[in-house]
């Protein structure tokens, strides 16, 4: 069997938990046009990392096979 090849662009989005059972991901809408966001919504809603949805996860999982 040849080496599955890994997309960059997905390793340097996502990461596994501790236990490797989930994937973590970054919030959107943090990067630009910030102006008329409110503080709240960039600092509490925004900046956390939040669990991939499980509808998803197995799209990811093939974008990263040695995860």
């Amino acid at each position: 069997m040849p080496k599955l090849k890994t997309r960059k662009a997905a390793a340097k989005r996502f990461r596994v938990t501790g236990s490797g059972k989930k994937i973590v991901r970054r919030k959107a809408y943090k990067n630009h046009l910030l102006n008329h966001k409110s503080s709240e919504q960039k600092r509490r809603r925004l900046s956390h990392s939040t669990l991939v949805s499980e509808q998803d996860e197995a799209n990811v999982r093939l974008m990263l096979p040695y995860l």
